[in-house]
């Protein structure tokens, strides 16, 4: 979405409260001086300035409207119920919230002579009882199987049921004739809140490449977004004639499980959106782990201010390592670590590890381990 944020930054009115006042005023002294031929200049605390500001603030309260009403029609700075608005022009709505996925095997106490139906709707739960699942479908293990896998999901929507580990959802709220035990055999994820502007925004401007369905990347990457809005950047790329991957990267940099990569699956293979002849596959990026190892040193006149500095600089790496692993295909980049803790204060930085790697198209960069040292102060 670079391309809207490069465009100039445009107003469609004078909103410089300072300038329109005076202009007022200026305007008033003229019209008195071609009524009366007599010059006029009005002071501060007389009744007339008053007045005028008075009036001045209204219209400078008046051009902020419009100019706020002109920008929320661009899509580069509408927000909220404007930006729904937008998008609905090209069949784009607001993702709704959404609830957590996982995979619950069910075992049994013993082999039944039948097939064992398990009714859709069973409600299982952490350990603490504090997240709860339910099966999404019936569940049916056939005769002479000790167990089977069903697809459940989070009671309520968002976030809160996302990261839950195999084996921590494992305790059967709704108890089962003959079913022993209950675990989780994938990690939860997919919950997510209502779809925030910044990822309405970027599939608004992508969405005219979904108007076709030759397959082209960006309407690969548009349906891809589409499928949760915990996608935060996605890399499309053809290995071989009519194959198609997908690598999908979640918000803060974390790896998508294979609950997302399946929902992704779902929506990039309609009959709507995949040409007949593509093979679609949705992949989890590759992490490149290096370790971090830097020294960095304080002009000796803001000795005073290290403790502040130390701060700030803490940050900006904190800051660096989730940009660095935040987007598919950026380098690993060392020139962007020692700018940014100059700029959080630091007189210089002497970056030992890593060294500047080119990363691949489905690759980031992830910080295996991490030495961040205070050197001192140096002379300037």
């Amino acid at each position: 979405m670079s391309e809207l944020f490069s465009l100039p930054d445009i107003h469609f009115a004078d909103r410089n409260a300072a300038v329109i006042k005076r202009n007022i005023i200026a305007g008033f002294e003229s019209a008195f001086f071609e009524a009366a031929g007599e010059r006029l200049t009005l002071y501060p605390g007389d009744p007339r300035q008053l007045f005028l500001s008075a009036i001045a603030d209204v219209i400078v309260l008046q051009r902020n409207i419009i100019d706020y009403t002109g920008r929320q029609n661009m899509l580069a700075y509408s927000s909220g119920d404007y930006l729904e608005h937008l998008g609905l022009l090209l069949g784009v709505t607001r993702l709704p919230p959404q609830r957590a996925k996982t995979t619950v095997r069910i075992s049994l106490s013993a082999m039944m002579p039948g097939t064992t139906v398990i009714p859709e709707g069973i409600r299982v739960t952490t350990g603490d009882g504090n997240i709860y699942f339910a099966s999404s479908q019936p569940l049916e293990i056939p005769p002479g199987e000790l167990a089977g896998d069903v697809q459940a999901s989070a009671l309520e929507p968002g976030v809160y049921a996302n990261g839950l580990l195999p084996g921590q959802i494992n305790r059967l709220v709704d108890p089962l004739p003959y079913v022993q035990g209950v675990t989780n055999t994938t990690a939860s994820e997919g919950g997510a809140d209502t779809e925030d502007d910044e990822n309405l925004r970027e599939r608004i401007h992508l969405a005219p490449e979904s108007f076709s369905n030759a397959g082209s990347k960006g309407a690969y990457i548009f349906w891809a977004r589409s499928a949760s809005q915990l996608i935060d950047d996605v890399e499309v790329h053809s290995p071989s004639p009519g194959v198609v991957d997908i690598y999908p990267l979640l918000k803060g940099g974390v790896l998508p499980e294979q609950e997302i990569l399946d929902l992704v699956l779902e929506v990039c293979s309609a009959d709507t959106v995949r040409p007949m002849t593509d093979l679609v596959r949705v992949l989890a990026p590759e992490e490149v782990g290096f370790d971090l190892d830097v020294t960095w040193f304080l002009e000796r006149g803001d000795a005073a201010m290290s403790a502040s500095i130390t701060n700030a600089v803490t940050k900006a790496v904190d800051d660096w390592t989730l940009w660095q692993r935040s987007k598919l295909g950026r380098d690993i980049n060392d020139s962007e670590l020692i700018t940014r803790i100059r700029q959080a204060g630091a007189k210089r930085a002497a970056v030992t590890s890593p060294d500047f790697t080119a990363l691949a198209f489905n690759q980031i960069g992830v910080v295996s381990s991490s030495n961040v040292v205070y050197g001192g102060v140096e002379n300037g």
